[in-house]
């Protein structure tokens, strides 16, 4: 469903001890994500960015039921998950993987972290929310072990609602992650200076502690 094309920017792998997983929303192309990084503190990370075929992951809104964006949605989800393993196996833990996605985008990090929930670096979702016309916890799996995630979104959002973010918040942190949800009144689809102040504060920035 979807080619496997990566783009990839900043340091290579072997020279880089974090990786920041960049996911490209509907319309949108693995460059243009790849675009934010001098923005982000992230000089010390490998960037890798997938490709959507067709520039969208799935073809209709998040809130459809899921059937209806099958088979891309799992296409999608098994690329991120593959894309992982290939960290994983250049010697990059979990704990140094990172991810950030910008509104279909978002939805589909969020959805792929939730389903493969362990201890991540870091997880930024600017506009978006766990996919399906419900919720559907029996996908979602593993302990997020306090991974900081930070959702941004605004109010009101032509595509993502207010209160699918809310719900998102709410599964995270029943699995365990150090979640933070900033609402943003009358802002459009977009991202915005605040949301990458927020990422380099609670996501990116060295001052983190690992526990």
């Amino acid at each position: 469903m979807h080619n496997k094309k990566i783009y990839a920017a900043g340091k290579k792998i072997g020279e880089a001890g974090k990786v920041l997983v960049m996911v490209h929303g509907r319309g949108g192309s693995a460059e243009d994500i790849l675009s934010l990084a001098p923005h982000l503190q992230v000089k010390e990370y490998a960037l890798l960015a997938p490709q959507a075929t067709n520039n969208t992951w799935y073809p209709y809104s998040f809130l459809a039921p899921q059937k209806e964006n099958e088979p891309w949605l799992s296409s999608a989800i098994s690329n991120l998950q593959e894309l992982v393993g290939d960290i994983q196996q250049k010697g990059i833990g979990a704990e140094n993987i990172y991810f950030l996605g910008f509104s279909q985008g978002a939805c589909l990090t969020l959805e792929f972290v939730t389903r493969h929930a362990t201890r991540y670096g870091g997880v930024v979702a600017l506009t978006g929310g766990l996919i399906g016309d419900r919720i559907n916890t029996e996908n979602y799996k593993g302990d997020f072990g306090g991974t900081p995630i930070f959702i941004g979104t605004g109010n009101p959002d032509p595509h993502v609602p207010v209160h699918r973010v809310i719900d998102t918040e709410k599964i995270l942190k029943d699995m365990n992650a150090a979640v933070t949800v900033k609402i943003y009144n009358g802002m459009a689809h977009t991202i915005t200076q605040d949301e990458i102040e927020q990422a380099n504060k609670l996501i990116f920035s060295p001052l983190q502690k690992q526990e």
